[in-house]
């Protein structure tokens, strides 16, 4: 029984994120990413990604190109999403109905899914199953695919084992070790360890800071970056607005506990803060709105700013919102630009808690909003953040741990995976031998 890797997509970019594992004449595919710059070039055209066809995202490179893996369409026995985020699981609305196979993943995970289908008015007939954390499901004779929790910037991420009677395949596309995470728990070293110690034929690892000699800081250490912008700075008479991903679900609830420290109104505004807090909610995993408002669309914000606007109290709120890369469709962008009914006065504050993902889109579209926020004499407080994703040190750790015969670094192109060559080295795994830096639609046999 000969098994088979193809790296579909995530491999040339960062960002559609797919991976197709062949196990004798049975397979699964590990994640359907999409990429994110693609389809915001695309929707700022005024284009509408449901009316298009797969294969017309496909050809515009926003969905990863599955035609690679033609001949193992009909072995597919699952669809694995490891975690929520876009470039991970928002192709699989348009892809999974090509497979007769089930869309397995996280109850949040599934729950996101969910709202995806919800609002893009699109349904699909695959099954979507819910596996727990540290929970394993088989999904056919020679494959079984296991749950083991791990952190990173959304909840209920986890790594993939695929168990398979040669040895287990590992996917860990993302990873951070976080051992004081601000929400849920540890990393599962335990069952890592007792998988480093059977045998682990390969790890498909999120190699996206392995240029990056440390290891990230905990999340505990983001919010004591918040603490001290939004407590230690002259503020009680301006409006505190705050920006991060949509997504991360333990830095908005950070921001929820210290604005009602500060007395203040917490106000979430925009659609996709409202997608992935109802999620939560949904799980079980927060309780947002007993203690602030959500507001998802247009005219509900507009009213709600208008109303700010008038009565002259804006020191009384915390307002998180979309709109931390930029987008021209966000509503930091939009009150910027001045779209919505809303003037920032001088010396409010605007905190950026997230990064710029760097590709040029992104940097040309925060650029702007930042030059906008100068020109109103706004107190503007970047990099307010700790990433999710794992340095160098912790790419070492994982290895240490795991113990593979190869390595297929992930997350990008060799230009920012690279590191992983010299990290390599350093380890005893040699490029071409046991380290494989591959592109999309490309092969490896294991």
């Amino acid at each position: 029984m000969d098994i088979e890797l193809c790296t579909v997509g995530g491999y040339n970019e960062v960002g559609k994120n797919m991976t197709a594992l062949r196990v004798g004449d049975e397979a699964v595919i590990l994640d359907m990413g999409i990429f994110l710059p693609n389809i915001v070039s695309f929707e700022e055209e005024g284009g509408h990604r449901r009316d298009l066809t797969a294969e017309e995202l496909i050809k515009r490179e926003i969905i990863p190109n599955d035609n690679y893996i033609n001949k193992w369409k009909n072995l597919v026995k699952g669809i694995v999403i490891s975690h929520c985020h876009l470039d991970h699981s928002a192709a699989s609305v348009y892809l999974a109905p090509r497979y007769n196979a089930p869309i397995i993943g996280t109850p949040y995970t599934i729950e996101v899914i969910r709202n995806m289908l919800r609002d893009d008015e699109l349904k699909i007939p695959n099954e979507l199953k819910q596996l727990n954390s540290n929970s394993k499901i088989r999904v056919s004779k020679n494959i079984e695919i296991e749950f083991i929790h791990i952190t990173h910037s959304t909840p209920q991420t986890v790594i993939v084992s695929v168990n398979t009677p040669k040895g287990s395949i590992v996917y860990t596309n993302d990873f951070k070790f976080d051992n004081s995470p601000t929400m849920g728990k540890k990393p599962n070293y335990e069952r890592l360890k007792e998988l480093g110690k059977e045998k682990v034929l390969a790890v498909i690892v999120d190699s996206l800071y392995s240029y990056h000699a440390k290891k990230t800081p905990s999340e505990k250490v983001a919010k004591e970056m918040l603490k001290e912008v939004m407590f230690g700075t002259e503020n009680d008479e301006n409006l505190i607005m705050a920006t991060t991903f949509s997504s991360h679900i333990a830095r908005l609830s950070t921001l929820l506990e210290f604005g009602k420290q500060l007395d203040r109104e917490v106000l979430f505004f925009g659609r996709s803060m409202w997608k992935y807090i109802n999620a939560a909610e949904k799980c079980g995993l927060i309780d947002f709105k007993s203690q602030s408002t959500i507001y998802a669309y247009k005219g509900q914000i507009q009213k709600k700013l208008k109303k700010i606007e008038k009565e002259g109290n804006r020191k009384d709120y915390l307002i998180v919102c979309t709109g931390g890369q930029g987008e021209p469709q966000s509503v930091l962008s939009k009150i910027a630009g001045g779209k919505f009914p809303f003037r920032f006065l001088k010396e409010d504050s605007v905190i950026f808690s997230n990064s710029v993902i760097p590709v040029d889109v992104n940097i040309k579209n925060r650029k702007e909003v930042e030059e906008k926020l100068m020109h109103k004499s706004v107190r503007i407080f970047k990099d307010i953040h700790i990433s999710g994703h794992g340095g160098k040190e912790d790419i070492r750790d994982l290895i240490n741990i795991l113990n593979p015969e190869k390595i297929i670094p992930s997350h990008g192109h060799k230009h920012v995976t690279g590191g992983m060559e010299e990290l390599g080295n350093e380890m005893g795994y040699k490029v071409d031998k046991e380290v494989f830096f591959m592109k999309n639609g490309e092969r490896l046999m294991l």
